[in-house]
């Protein structure tokens, strides 16, 4: 049976943004049938606090609401027409329905710890669930996310001709604002991602992922196995995409982009709108580019998981020093080879402890800890030479006019684009 579609979108403070992802949305050329769901949230202490961001909401689900009726007049025109008035089209009225949840209006807004895009996300689910079937599939995506005419298409496809597929990461581009500083932000953050997930593949890391909100979609059976998404303030998206990694088969290619939008933001801890604001006052601490070798370790304790097992004496290895020093047992594995009777369990057990976050403090902890090991621009020589075969030719980035940045986001952007649809080829 073919699968339905759901979109779940939070929104806070989009009334600029919302229309062109709706726009797109309601223009999709998609054999598949899609609902749309949009979250309209902010805690109900905005009230007071920030009234401009109420009353920008409460213009979004004024817009939403109008966006609403107008389309199911259409639908409704539509399903009175006869064959005789106009020819079939299978891309014609593919959007049955528009579901506006209000979490924004007086005496609705998110109150104690439930806040956040964390608890939207998981709101949005939550409605998705009570009528979706386990095989329809939910598309997670942001207000201020626009998406090529063949995203749901694409992504109903991948679904479809994958049985044993329960998640994707999609690949992701975000365009220029036109506002200078802005734009070397993002550029430059853009490469702090981009030699993440690249370094990552190098290895064969089962946590290769970039985690963006707006670029996931999941079957509703493998939500459902993993007990939903955990409702963190920021993060969240990281978090779902590390279990579905863990739980299940996970793609990281499809022949659609979603593109977000260039912009700052405060209305979440970190993440990509943080990131450029610190940017924007030069601080690059908790987005550095690091060095392929940090990654190399990571890669040499993976080649040692077998030594492992079976109790061998082990080289030295920071990776696996750092991991027993996180969990504070020097004997992390004796239990585990005690409950795992087999490698191929023991593999798995491994990388439940050697997961994406620990990966990602791990390569903090060693850029902090070995800052005069390596410039930045050693960093910057070193993936480019092992990515795209070229030198770095400045002395750092601030140096480097933002024509090179964009034919190097460019270059990066396809380089990712071949190696995860490589990564896609050798799993299906």
């Amino acid at each position: 049976m073919k699968p339905c579609l759901h979109i779940a979108i939070p929104a806070m403070d989009e009334v600029h943004y919302l229309p062109s992802t709706m726009a797109d949305l309601l223009s999709q050329e998609s054999s598949y049938a899609y609902h749309v769901y949009i979250c309209v949230n902010q805690p109900e202490s905005y009230w007071q606090e920030k009234p401009e961001v109420c009353q920008n909401n409460q213009e979004s689900i004024a817009q939403l609401q109008a966006l609403s009726e107008k389309h199911l007049k259409s639908l409704s025109e539509a399903s009175t027409q006869s064959s005789s008035e106009a020819k079939p089209n299978p891309w014609c009225s593919r959007c049955k329905s528009i579901y506006i949840i209000d979490r924004s209006s007086r005496g609705k807004g998110w109150t104690g710890k439930h806040k956040g895009v964390g608890w939207a996300r998981k709101t949005l689910f939550e409605q998705i669930l009570e009528t979706a079937a386990p095989h329809d599939i939910i598309l997670s995506l942001d207000a201020d996310t626009r998406v090529q005419s063949n995203y749901c298409q694409t992504v109903g496809e991948c679904f479809e001709k994958n049985d044993s597929l329960d998640a994707l990461a999609l690949p992701y581009y975000h365009p220029l604002c036109g506002q200078a500083e802005i734009d070397r932000a993002m550029l430059r953050y853009e490469m702090y991602m981009r030699f993440y997930h690249l370094n990552l593949q190098a290895i064969s890391s089962p946590f290769a992922f970039t985690a963006i909100g707006s670029a996931m979609a999941f079957r509703v059976s493998a939500l459902q196995r993993i007990g939903n998404i955990k409702p963190l303030p920021s993060g969240e998206d990281f978090y779902l995409l590390q279990k579905f990694c863990k739980t299940s088969k996970v793609s990281h290619f499809c022949n659609t982009v979603v593109m977000p939008a260039t912009r700052l933001s405060s209305r979440v801890d970190f993440g990509t709108g943080p990131a450029l604001a610190k940017a924007c006052q030069g601080n690059w601490s908790s987005y550095p580019i690091y060095h392929p070798k940090y990654f190399a370790i990571i890669g040499d304790a993976y080649s040692l998981i077998e030594d492992i097992f079976y109790d061998k004496s082990l080289p030295q290895n920071e990776f696996l020093e750092f991991l027993a020093k996180q969990n504070k047992d020097e004997n992390l594995w004796i239990p585990l080879r005690k409950n795992l009777k087999d490698l191929a369990h023991f593999r798995q057990g491994f990388h439940e402890k050697a997961d994406g976050l620990r990966i990602l403090q791990f390569l903090k902890q060693s850029c902090n800890g070995k800052q005069s090991a390596y410039t930045e621009k050693d960093s910057l020589q070193a993936n480019l030479q092992l990515h795209l075969k070229e030198d770095f030719p400045y002395d750092n980035l601030e140096e480097a006019p933002t024509e090179y940045l964009l034919s190097l986001r460019e270059k990066l952007f396809d380089r990712e684009l071949a190696i995860r649809k490589i990564q896609s080829n050798q799993q299906y």
